[in-house]
């Protein structure tokens, strides 16, 4: 017990002794002007380097010019367009019913995405009676035909004998209205037979003229007549069209004849076609207005389907941008530039056409200053930087 009493007072003693504490204080000092010795050395080298590219201030100090990306923006084609979405549907979608009286249909020759031309059949009626009904006006021409044979031969005998006193010429007044007549019922059953034959030809459901099947809502066996409704639908000469919703401003800036491509939902394939027709009016509550693109047929395009445009507005040469470079404040848009005395400038500009390959500057720039693609935010005029040229995107 007391040599274990004796050891712990010794380390006590060892542990609170005032020549201990202060032998390690001065190690710490001194630790801690190694480091501090170092840090000063680290930061002597680093900005001893870059003294070169500083300038030096009023009070001595080496003021390090930042280096920033510019760009030779140079003249880029570009093309104004407006985008827009809308409906798909035929340029002129023409409705297919029954015609004539109707009656069961006993076959069906077409069906939807088949194309047709001016006058084909699309479905067969059935016509037994009509047919009969043309038979017996046919006789009856034959009929009338042989009245109108007898009453002339009548007549002609009768002239004959009226020389020889045998006849009147009432005889023969008589006789000759008996050929008129005749001759007139031949006419009329003619023109009953006709009828009839037209009568029959317009059982047919027909095409009215050219184009594409879109839809068919009739099947053999149905009973069909002038109540029914459209039975087929037809695009004539497959011509499709693209209503696109557009605004005000937009609506405004497009015309009859421009160029546009038509994308469907879902799809990558773009079909080319142009305006063909710029509302006159538009809507008082949405205020949009309708423009209407007419394009070609093609398996893409679905009329009922929804598709993107892509219009084109205008065409010129410009100097392209990306969006990084361009700024905004109250005062407007501009750029930074660099000037001949690696001086930064500010240079207002007018944008232009904004799209995937950059914005168009319609004004303000000539394509061949040094443009600051990017951190123009961080950077205010007239300070001296270091510019690094990059190639503009195309």
């Amino acid at each position: 017990m007391n040599y274990e009493t004796h050891f712990a007072s010794d380390v006590d003693m060892e542990r609170f002794d005032p020549e201990t504490l202060r032998a390690r204080k001065r190690r710490r000092i001194f630790l801690a002007l190694i480091v501090a010795a170092v840090v000063v050395i680290a930061a002597t080298l680093l900005f001893g380097r870059n003294s070169g590219a500083g300038d030096t201030g009023s009070a001595g100090a080496t003021v390090v010019a930042p280096v920033v990306t510019v760009l030779s923006p140079g003249q880029s084609a570009f093309q104004g367009t407006v985008t827009a979405t809308g409906s798909l549907n035929a340029r002129i979608d023409m409705p297919v019913g029954v015609v004539g009286e109707g009656g069961e249909v006993v076959r069906v020759l077409v069906q939807p995405g088949d194309w047709v031309k001016a006058g084909q059949s699309l479905a067969v009626i059935e016509r037994s009676v009509q047919s009969e009904q043309a038979r017996s006006l046919a006789a009856q021409i034959g009929v009338a035909r042989a009245d109108a044979k007898l009453a002339k031969t009548q007549l002609d005998r009768a002239r004959q004998l009226v020389g020889r006193g045998f006849i009147s010429q009432a005889d023969i007044d008589q006789r000759e209205a008996t050929l008129a007549a005749a001759n007139a019922r031949v006419g009329v059953a003619e023109a009953q037979l006709a009828e009839q034959r037209a009568r029959n030809g317009r059982l047919d459901i027909r095409a009215p003229a050219s184009g594409l099947v879109l839809t068919r809502t009739v099947e053999p066996g149905q009973v069909v007549g002038a109540s029914s409704g459209v039975l087929f639908r037809i695009a004539k000469d497959g011509a499709m069209e693209l209503r696109a919703l557009l605004s005000e401003a937009d609506l405004a800036r497009v015309r009859v004849g421009v160029p546009a491509a038509v994308t469907p939902v879902g799809g990558n394939q773009s079909v080319k076609g142009h305006i063909w027709q710029v509302a006159p009016v538009v809507d008082p509550v949405s205020r949009q207005g309708i423009a209407r693109v007419a394009v070609p047929y093609t398996p893409v395009i679905r009329p009922g389907g929804f598709a993107a445009v892509s219009i084109v507005t205008s065409t010129g040469n410009a100097p392209m941008l990306p969006e990084s470079a361009v700024l905004s404040d109250p005062s407007g848009n501009y750029v930074y530039i660099v000037n001949s005395k690696n001086m930064v400038e500010r240079r207002s500009v007018k944008v232009g056409q904004v799209s995937s390959s950059g914005v168009a500057i319609s004004s303000g720039l000539t394509g061949q200053e040094k443009v600051v693609a990017s951190a123009g935010a961080f950077l205010t005029p007239g300070q001296k930087v270091k510019p690094e040229l990059q190639k503009a995107a195309r």
